[in-house]
């Protein structure tokens, strides 16, 4: 109701019912981006291709810097460019050989390539360094990879992530998500309970960063 009076005050001030849908539509996405965060963000992909656009500038000026060669490759992943940023990781491997970051990397563009055997040894490898290795993010990156090969081991990950994310309203959500791909459905609604119960007890500062979970955890649990 109040986004349907919102465009009837758009529409009489700007006098075009299509302008003011659009200025509705941008007012509400700021809004989002501001205060809640289920929307994707427009900017994050220009953003990332001027990231990537830098880091080849800077090692094709110096082909020996593994920093740049190791940021570039995760950004190649999130561009799901898997065989790329695998060559860069394997090319700074005698560098990165104790780091978790690393081997959870370069596990997952295995994984993401059907190189499953060793894709996950080299997350587990990396887990093993540091179990908490981007908040536990591996484990649901795991969990996703055999959901549908070997229930058990994806729900023996989920757990392992929820044992590290134990009060976030995100893991819950990503939680609850696995476990109703897996069809685990009062699983996956106690998750998204425990999420939304989570929010409600955080402090104030807290809630802005979880809210967007905490909502997509409210309407999950509905469906």
């Amino acid at each position: 109701m109040l986004k349907f009076f919102g465009f009837l005050l758009l529409y009489r001030l700007v006098g075009n019912p299509f302008l003011a849908l659009i200025i509705l539509l941008v007012i509400l996405y700021f809004l989002d981006r501001r205060y809640v965060g289920i929307l994707p963000s427009f900017t994050k992909p220009f953003r990332r291709s001027r990231q990537i656009s830098k880091l080849r500038t800077t090692i094709s000026l110096n082909p020996n810097d593994v920093s740049a060669k190791f940021d570039l490759a995760r950004l190649l992943i999130e561009r799901k460019r898997y065989s790329e940023a695998k060559e860069l990781l394997v090319q700074i491997a005698d560098r990165y050989e104790q780091s978790a970051e690393y081997w959870v990397e370069l596990g997952y563009a295995n994984l993401k390539l059907g190189h499953l055997p060793e894709g996950e040894a080299q997350m587990l490898q990396g887990l093993e360094i540091n179990r908490k290795a981007q908040y536990g993010q591996p484990y649901l990156r795991l969990a996703e990879v055999f959901r549908n090969i070997d229930h058990n081991k994806a729900l023996q990950y989920v757990t392992q992530f929820q044992e590290i994310q134990s009060s976030s309203s995100e893991a819950y959500y990503l939680a609850g998500s696995m476990y109703k791909a897996l069809g685990r459905k009062e699983e996956a609604k106690r998750a998204f309970n425990e999420s939304t119960a989570i929010y409600r007890s955080l402090p104030k500062y807290k809630k802005r960063q979880e809210r967007g979970w905490a909502l997509r955890s409210y309407f999950a649990k509905m469906r």
